[in-house]
């Protein structure tokens, strides 16, 4: 390896014949040497959720389902709307339909999401399920656009040419799912609403109306309980509406009660007329499934009754099991057990809070249904019980998301450790110990957490407010959810004003800033960082002078004021310099290289990166020598320092292979192929060709980054 002074591995040129050149041997050889671990494996997706047992077989649904799917195939892409009242079984259809018939259709993917769980006070985060989608075709996520925009023409496409069902529950307007059709395959929508405008586009609907008596008496019939047929299971069926949701509830609470039959069920169902007597179908679901819901948590025991309304009462649309266990509710598992059994609460996990991905689920969500009709019972709470009630669970959420935040990196954080451990809050033991489990969870998790923030604002608790928005900056960066960073972070900007915190208020606005300068607004950045620089003079917390200097100077940089640059970088070096911040002083000197490197300042860039090598080589900061030693290579590339540019990036080739950093090994390949191919080397451009081909994945395109 080099790394003096004038240039890493300025001293490895090769005389050939009699003359010297770059790389035409040697380099060739080191790179075809290079230890590359070629992309891991992606199996398409199915993420469809598993059907329910007691499927009625919908035969007309299905066989136009089927239809439409062999019409599909290799046609483009065709569009169905499927829609019906609440409760009327729309996923579980698409779901049986899967399984059964269609599965065979699209073995290139079969992605999934529902709107309900990404929907922010009406909005959708549409480049956030592109995001996922992306990521579950092969993308990391560090390798997507970050606008919506972007992201949609990239999974148009990664799915050209492919077989491909995309499923999208609980769409309200036709906008919300434009963005998500895919380059070819089947779009399935599914709505309470018949989408007008998804038709005039050439979708195709599919009502799902309520079961005939006929369909719902055959699930009856598969209930082991007496007088599952007859004038009893009529009238059940009746009263229940159709509704397949309302019938699984009656029979699991039937089975779970083998004393009790159908004449018992029936009687604990009052009179209705909704659906089935020429009310509004809508009004009339409303009215059956509480009905249902009313008669089926009479019959619970106190813990399961007390669970039920606590779930009613969260913000979010799913829940961790820690958070019923750590808000001290009684005998959780239990109560648990029982709404499950009812279809009242289902498994969404496996939830990554310390399970093996085999292992139980620990993530779970009500049917939307029983969510609204818990959230009546909720609302029945005298409002100081209401809001003792939110503070548990904001309390829960500002630790959990701090447990995780602490899990993925020693990064400098104003908040103390978390006051209980995880398995006070309710997790498994090792909980956030394995690899990307902690940020695995606060994805899994945003959508609550979000809600949480926003209902936590509501009523003042501002310091879990700011807390939480420190701790999800991880996630905000690795995985890129600048829409969550730019609705989260002007509520813990808010709350570090409550707070009277301007440190933490820098603190959100760097984060905000960061945000705004990833999706290419680099003016509103650059306001946020100009808001948060007269807080400075309220703190002594050099760090917090640096991390703004140092934003400050990624921003000048973008937007091409290299001066401007070179001193925040400058302010921001000197700020980890007082601090004795190692790590930062690589770093930040790494940053004002940079700069000073596009100002055309070659020879001071090259002085900068050597004396933070050394630096980072004294202390083992080794993630730091690739991007130092690559940096060096661009400098000398840019003074027109080929041969040195060579030596430098072949160098940076073997440091990132040797710790895995497979983006880095990427650039540097890169940066060789332009070089080889400017100085006429064939050799070495065919080695890093060959090179690069293996690290390729199914989002990327020869030459890309």
């Amino acid at each position: 390896m080099g790394g003096d002074d004038a240039g890493v591995g300025a001293g490895v040129w090769n005389s050939v014949s009699g003359g010297t050149v770059f790389g035409a041997v040697v380099q060739a050889q080191r790179i075809d040497s290079l230890n590359v671990e070629a992309p891991p494996q992606v199996w398409p997706p199915r993420q469809l959720p598993p059907p329910l047992p007691g499927f009625v077989n919908r035969t007309k649904e299905r066989r136009t389902l089927r239809e439409l799917a062999e019409a599909a195939v290799g046609q483009g892409v065709r569009t169905v709307v499927v829609t019906g009242l609440g409760g009327v079984g729309k996923t579980q259809l698409i779901a049986h339909c899967v399984r059964s018939d269609l599965g065979a259709f699209f073995p290139d993917g079969q992605v999934y999401v529902d709107l309900a769980d990404v929907r922010r006070d009406g909005a959708v985060d549409v480049a956030g399920v592109l995001g996922d989608w992306l990521h579950a075709f092969g993308v990391p996520y560090g390798h997507q656009p970050a606008g919506l925009g972007g992201r949609a023409d990239l999974f148009r496409t990664v799915t050209t040419g492919k077989r491909v069902l995309v499923v999208v529950d609980n769409v309200r307007q036709a906008p919300e799912i434009r963005a998500l059709t895919p380059g070819d395959g089947l779009l399935v929508a599914t709505s309470r609403t018949m989408l007008p405008a998804l038709r005039m586009d050439g979708a195709v609907q599919l009502v799902v109306d309520p079961l005939d008596e006929r369909e719902a008496i055959g699930i009856v019939r598969g209930w082991p309980v007496a007088q599952s047929e007859g004038p009893a299971a009529a009238e059940l069926v009746r009263r229940c509406g159709g509704l397949p949701l309302a019938l699984r509830a009656v029979g699991e609470w039937l089975v779970e009660r083998p004393q009790l039959g159908l004449d018992d069920a029936v009687r604990s169902l009052a009179p209705f007329g909704g659906a089935a007597g020429g009310g509004r179908a809508d009004e009339g679901t409303v009215d059956v499934m509480e009905q249902v819901f009313d008669s089926v948590l009479r019959q619970m025991p106190d813990h399961t009754r007390a669970l039920y309304r606590f779930l009613g009462a969260l913000p979010g649309t799913t829940f961790p099991a820690a958070l019923p266990r750590a808000a001290g509710l009684p005998r959780v598992d239990a109560a648990l057990g029982d709404l499950m059994t009812s279809h009242l609460v289902v498994a969404v996990g496996p939830g990554r809070d310390g399970a093996a991905p085999a292992g139980p689920p620990h993530r779970f969500r009500m049917h939307d249904l029983a969510r609204a009709h818990a959230a009546t019972e909720a609302a029945t709470l005298p409002e100081e019980a209401a809001r003792s009630l939110l503070r548990t669970v904001t309390d829960f959420y500002a630790e959990a998301v701090a447990h995780a935040d602490r899990s993925i990196g020693g990064r400098f954080r104003l908040q103390d450790p978390p006051a209980r451990s995880l398995s006070e809050l309710g997790f498994a033991e090792g909980a956030f110990s394995g690899d990307g489990q902690g940020i695995d969870w606060l994805d899994a998790e945003r959508g609550n957490i979000l809600a949480v923030l926003r209902a936590a604002a509501r009523e003042g608790l501002h310091d879990a407010v700011w807390r939480i928005c420190e701790s999800l900056w991880p996630l905000f960066h690795e995985r890129a959810r600048h829409a969550d960073s730019l609705e989260a972070h002007p509520l813990g900007i808010e709350a570090a004003r409550w707070e009277n915190r301007p440190d933490a208020e820098i603190r959100m606005r760097n984060q905000l800033a960061r945000a705004h300068a990833a999706l290419g607004d680099l003016d509103r950045a650059a306001e946020e960082l100009r808001a948060g620089e007269p807080l400075l003079a309220l703190t002594e917390d050099a760090r917090l002078r640096g991390i703004l200097a140092e934003t400050g100077g990624l921003v000048a940089l973008a937007q091409g004021r290299t001066a401007d640059a070179r001193d925040r970088f400058t302010a921001a070096l000197a700020a980890n310099t007082e601090r004795g911040d190692q790590h930062g002083i690589v770093v930040q000197s790494y940053q004002l290289a940079d700069a000073v490197r596009a100002s055309g300042d070659h020879a001071e860039a090259r002085r900068l990166l050597a004396a933070a090598l050394g630096l980072a080589r004294e202390t083992g900061d080794l993630a730091m020598i690739p991007k130092l030693t690559l940096l060096t290579a661009r400098v000398h590339a840019d003074a027109g320092e080929v041969a040195e540019a060579v030596a430098a990036a072949t160098d940076a080739a073997e440091q990132a292979g040797e710790r895995g950093l497979t983006s880095k090994i990427r650039e540097a390949l890169e940066l060789l192929l332009g070089l080889a191919r400017r100085s006429g080397d064939t050799a070495l451009a065919e080695s890093c060709e060959r090179r690069l081909a293996e690290l390729r994945g199914p989002g990327d395109r020869p030459g890309g980054a």
